[in-house]
This record gives C-alpha cells, sequence and structure tokens, in this order.
C-alpha cells in the first residue's frame, strides 16, 4: 500500500512539473520613444532636429548608449567627425555586453568616412577578435572583409588583399561548410581580386577574376540575392579600367538604393563628359542618411563634389 501511495505522489508531483510553464525570459527594455523618433528624424535628413532631441536626453542621462550611438552617428552624417568619435566613445564605455560589437563596428565605420585606416582596423580588429574567441567564424570572416572594403575604398589596395585573403580563409575554417557557403565565399573572393586589380589599372587580370566570378554565380548554387551584385562588380571593374561606357550602362542595373553604387556612376558620368548627371547623382546620395561603410564611401565624395566640405 506504501509502494502505491508513494507511485501516486510521484505521479502527481511529475504532472505538476510537466504542467509548469517555463520561466519567463526577461523582458527586452523598450527603446526609448525620444530616441525612435531621432532616428526618424535622421533617416528623413533632419539631422538638426534629430541632434536637439538626443542633447536633451543625454543632459539626463549622459550614459544612455542609444542616444550616445545615434548622436555619433547623426554627427558623422553632418561631417562632424570628431564630435561624432566622443559621442560614439562613450557608446563603447557603456555599451551592454551584447552590444558592445556593434559600437565597436559603429566607430570603424566613423573612421571610414574620413579613410583613418590605423583606427578602422584598431576597431574592426577588436570585433574580429571577439568573434572567433566566441567560435563566430563566418561573423569574423564578415568583418575580415568589411576592413578589406574600407582599405580598398581609402587606396590601400595591399593590405585590402591581405584582408580579403584572411576572410576566405576564416571562412573555410567552418567545418562541413555547405556547397552554396563555399561558392558564396568564393564568388565573394573573386569579385575582390577584380576590384583590386582594376584599382591597380591591371584590366586583363581584373577582367579575368570578374569571368571566374561569373562562372560562380552562373553555378546556381548561391542565394537569388546575389545575382544583383554582378552589375555593381562589373561596372566598378569598367570604371577603374577606363571604360565608362560599360561602367555606366552596368551601374544603371545596379542597385539604385546603394550611395556607393549611386557614387560610382557619377564618377562614370563626370569622366565621359556628363556633368549634369554627375552632379544630380551627387545630390541624390545626401539624401540617403544610412550608417554604414558604402554611406561612408559615398557622402564624403558627394560633398566635395558639391562644394560642402567632406
Amino acid at each position: 500500500m506504501k509502494t502505491f501511495i508513494a507511485f501516486v505522489l510521484l505521479l502527481f508531483t511529475c504532472c505538476l512539473v510537466a504542467q509548469t510553464p517555463p520561466a519567463p525570459q526577461p523582458a527586452q527594455p523598450p527603446v526609448n520613444p525620444e530616441i525612435k523618433q531621432a532616428q526618424q528624424l535622421n533617416s528623413d535628413g533632419k539631422q538638426d532636429e534629430a541632434l536637439a532631441i538626443l542633447t536633451k536626453l543625454l543632459a539626463g542621462d549622459p550614459k544612455n548608449y542609444d542616444a550616445n550611438l545615434t548622436a555619433g552617428m547623426v554627427l558623422d552624417l553632418k561631417g562632424d567627425y570628431d564630435k561624432a568619435r566622443k559621442y560614439l566613445m562613450q557608446a563603447i564605455e557603456v555599451a551592454p555586453p551584447d552590444r558592445r560589437l556593434q559600437a565597436l563596428r559603429t566607430m570603424a565605420v566613423s573612421y571610414a568616412f574620413t579613410c583613418s585606416l590605423p583606427q578602422v582596423r584598431d576597431y574592426e580588429t577588436q570585433v574580429v577578435e571577439s568573434q572567433l574567441a566566441a567560435a563566430k567564424n563566418l561573423d569574423a570572416a564578415a568583418t575580415y572583409n568589411e576592413l578589406a572594403r574600407i582599405d580598398l575604398e581609402c587606396g590601400n589596395t595591399d593590405s585590402a588583399a591581405e584582408w580579403y585573403q584572411a576572410g576566405y580563409t576564416t571562412a573555410h575554417r567552418v567545418p562541413g561548410l555547405p556547397e552554396a557557403d563555399l561558392d558564396l565565399w568564393e564568388f565573394r573572393y573573386q569579385s575582390a581580386k577584380a576590384r583590386i586589380a582594376a584599382r591597380k589599372g591591371k584590366k586583363v587580370e581584373a577582367d579575368a577574376d570578374l569571368g571566374f566570378a561569373k562562372v560562380t554565380l552562373d553555378k546556381g548554387k548561391l542565394p537569388p540575392d546575389q545575382q544583383r551584385f554582378y552589375p555593381y562588380l562589373a561596372g566598378y571593374v569598367a570604371l577603374y579600367t577606363g571604360d565608362y561606357k560599360t561602367a555606366i550602362a552596368q551601374l544603371q542595373k545596379a542597385d539604385q538604393k546603394d550611395p556607393f553604387v549611386l557614387a560610382l556612376l557619377a564618377q562614370a558620368y563626370e569622366k565621359s563628359g556628363n556633368n549634369a548627371d554627375a552632379m544630380k547623382l551627387y545630390r541624390q546620395i545626401l539624401t540617403i542618411n544610412s550608417h554604414n561603410p558604402t554611406n561612408a564611401f559615398a557622402r564624403p565624395l558627394a560633398r566635395r563634389k558639391l562644394g560642402m566640405g567632406s
């Protein structure tokens, strides 16, 4: 009888455990509506209004991570880089552990606006080291590629080649990488080699690498969205190897919402003597208010071309 009662109690306890809901996850803190408003104003090109909100918010809460990060990005878009980096440094110092890499990468992009390459490398390599320590090889490979692209667009082709190689090698250290991912990294690496060769004026080499990239793309194993990168790549190679007609034709088929594509197309128009359309594109670039490497390359160029400094 005692054994039967013990069994019933055990069964009852198990049922209670099974029916007990899992412990609720800690709620994420809601985004401050003032910060959301400032971010929207920034996206709308109203940087001064965004800063007014952020400055008031930071006066009462100087360690607010989102406010510092957003203020830094807004100031970069205004071209006030030194002041932007003061806010971004504060964001790094107060960043929650799960957002520290975001702050470091944002600072790297800030330095990309001025092609301050030693500082870009400092912050990007901090990100890479953290990603490798966490065994996130694909994330680290992507960061290597971002660093390589910044070096390339700032004119340091040899260093860019080294970082692209590091990204390619790091991605291939992932065991059991699917064939589609292998092809994706192959396409990225061949694209990088084509752009580096083009920047060095090596047309034959650049065209060959462009052809290899197209072969990989045509295998059909890559995600469909990768197809859209080919006109950009072909236009880039044509621009830097002096074929401006082809550059224009290809870049017109590329992503017209990408400020860097617009900057390349504007330069191709200028090289062809079409300054009117080039200026239209430079003005269009300044309506794009993203804080990323593509705009870090395009926006300062557009500001210079329009006589607004850098």
